[in-house]
């Protein structure tokens, strides 16, 4: 059996991005860098061949998954529920510092938030259903950087680090599992 392979891209770049202002489910566009950083991630993409691209229903990752659609000649992305940021409750709009501190909670997560083991068990869910859908195939996979982390902690009982905008991490699912070939564009 052919494995499924999947590039989970983390969207270009947003405003609040460059402000490092808590996003979750805010739908913030993508800036005019965010749209270019699509349009590169699309060509390191070229030397394999794709059969689909799924995405967060969220407008950042959504034109991020139609670029890079349109420069691999797919069909549109798929938007899918399951692939949206974690809503991160009284931290969203915030920056970093003493106002994000001040709805911090003493565990680390955030007044009202989505916590990090569900946003990962979620994202678990959501991949294995996808190869399930589409095993053998060669997938494109556009989130956000949280659901990216928290998902791939929870996958791999890792501690995965900050994910970059359009960061690929490269994931095949074998009939034992899953595995890590890639993580944040850095070879394992």
């Amino acid at each position: 059996m052919q494995p499924t392979t999947i590039a989970l891209i983390r969207h270009g770049e947003t405003e609040w991005n460059a402000q490092f202002r808590i996003q979750g489910r805010t739908d913030i566009p993508l800036n005019a860098r965010g749209e270019a950083q699509s349009t590169l991630v699309a060509e390191s993409l070229r030397h394999t061949e794709w059969h689909r691209v799924c995405t967060s229903p969220l407008s950042r990752a959504a034109v991020t998954a139609k670029i890079i659609a349109a420069e691999l000649e797919l069909e549109d992305p798929e938007h899918r529920e399951d692939l949206i940021e974690r809503f991160f409750g009284a931290a969203e709009g915030l920056p970093g510092g003493p106002a994000l501190d001040a709805v911090r909670l003493a565990d680390g997560e955030f007044l009202d938030a989505e916590t990090e083991h569900a946003v990962g068990t979620r994202g678990s869910a959501a991949l294995e259903l996808i190869h399930e859908t589409y095993t053998g195939q060669n997938l494109i996979v556009v989130s956000h950087g949280s659901y990216i982390r928290c998902t791939l902690n929870v996958m791999f009982e890792m501690q995965a680090p900050r994910i970059r905008n359009t960061g690929v991490t490269l994931l095949e699912r074998h009939a034992d599992g899953w595995r890590v070939l890639m993580l944040n564009d850095e070879q394992l």
